[in-house]
């Protein structure tokens, strides 16, 4: 199935930083490869819809933290985000993170989907690595070469979601779990100061 997104090879890489493959420690499921597949071409098609709407950005990018909270396992996300300073954090600081690091997702992301659009995603297939499934898509851009954009999926949450992308070999986990770290660094290890300066 062919689903048009606003994407670009310049936008991908500058989602997030190096790193390889995570073994990420995630519970085994009754999800299957035609679940995972429908979730990822329908989370695509809202995307591509917010982006086609005409609202203004602020709008959008409300939207687009619908979406990552409807697709993806924003809770997980940002737990790995904050890593093990999130050990010594309270629960109150952690829910706060939470939501603070879901606006600082459908800002980054948003805002960079919408610079671009014409382009589109195929998905070519999926399989099973270790607790998760593999959705392996291409991405197909105007007057650029395809690259590969592949989405890890499970059901942890008790529904399917999607929990990391892998964009040209790049690990968006990884990537915002460094940044995070840098950024908490930046302000002496302050969480709460990270957390005012992420909403």
């Amino acid at each position: 199935m062919m689903v048009d997104l606003t994407f670009s090879r310049r936008t991908v890489i500058a989602l997030g930083g190096s790193g390889v493959l995570a073994a990420l420690p995630l519970p085994s499921f009754a999800l299957t490869s035609n679940q995972a597949e429908n979730l990822v071409n329908s989370a695509v098609a809202d995307i591509n819809g917010v982006i086609q709407s005409g609202a203004n950005i602020d709008s959008m990018v409300d939207s687009f933290k619908g979406i990552f909270e409807s697709y993806s396992d924003t809770a997980y996300v940002a737990a790995y985000a904050l890593g093990n300073d999130g050990r010594s954090a309270s629960d109150a600081q952690k829910r706060a993170f939470g939501d603070a690091f879901g606006n600082y997702l459908a800002r980054k992301y948003g805002r960079r989907f919408n610079e671009f659009a014409g382009g589109e995603i195929q998905v070519q297939g999926s399989k099973i690595v270790n607790s998760y499934i593999v959705v392996n898509t291409v991405a197909v851009l105007r007057n650029q070469s395809p690259f590969q954009v592949d989405f890890q999926v499970s059901d942890r949450p008790g529904r399917p979601v999607f929990f990391n992308l892998i964009i040209e070999g790049i690990n968006m986990l990884l990537s915002e779990r460094a940044e995070i770290g840098a950024m908490l660094d930046a302000r002496g290890g302050d969480l709460d100061a990270l957390i005012r300066d992420l909403v």
